[in-house]
């Protein structure tokens, strides 16, 4: 079942599930963020690794680079801090959420992306919150377009969506110890 406002406050408030937590959507001025009726808007930080092309010296030395999510290569990244990121025109870049979260046992969540941004074609991908996860929010921020492409820090980005089951789940996040637990910061790829 879909969570509700009162719902997602309480869980914030008493149990901490998203701190810090800002109980009523904020919006003038800014891309809207905080509580909504059903769902919560989450602030991308001021910290992006933006994905860059400085590894053309080993295409033209005759090597293949090929982006493999197995051996990851973080030099792939130009890493950026500030008030806003530019995104280089068909890329992305991974930010991080403002907010850390602790996911209920009973609850999955899910996330999408904001009107706002998508209406400039730009669109966030993050994988599910599963049940007992918690961490910052590991946010890959495509630029769909032909120019480069402007994220506001601070400001929201997406929208979380809370699940919860008739029943709890056998095997929790938490319980098969996932590789991305209590991630703190940008994450990248881990085999």
């Amino acid at each position: 079942m879909l969570k509700n406002d009162r719902w997602i406050r309480e869980m914030s408030l008493k149990h901490k599930m998203i701190e810090p937590f800002v109980e009523k959507q904020v919006g003038t001025g800014v891309i809207s963020y905080g509580l909504s009726s059903y769902g919560y808007d989450i602030r991308v930080a001021d910290e992006f690794k933006i994905f860059s092309n400085v590894n053309t010296r080993l295409i033209a030395e005759g090597k293949p680079i090929v982006v493999d999510p197995k051996n990851f290569d973080s030099g792939s990244f130009v890493d950026h801090k500030g008030g806003f990121c530019i995104i280089p025109p068909s890329s992305f870049a991974l930010g991080r959420s403002v907010e850390y979260f602790r996911i209920p046992r009973s609850v999955t969540a899910l996330c999408v992306g904001k009107s706002t941004y998508a209406r400039c074609g730009i669109v966030c991908n993050i994988t599910p919150l599963e049940a007992e996860w918690e961490g910052h929010v590991t946010i890959e921020i495509s630029n769909t377009t032909p120019l480069p492409a402007k994220i506001y820090a601070h400001e929201g980005i997406c929208q979380v969506l809370f699940l919860e089951g008739d029943e709890l789940c056998e095997v929790s996040y938490a319980d098969r110890q996932g590789k991305y637990m209590s991630q703190k910061g940008i994450t990248l790829p881990k085999a």
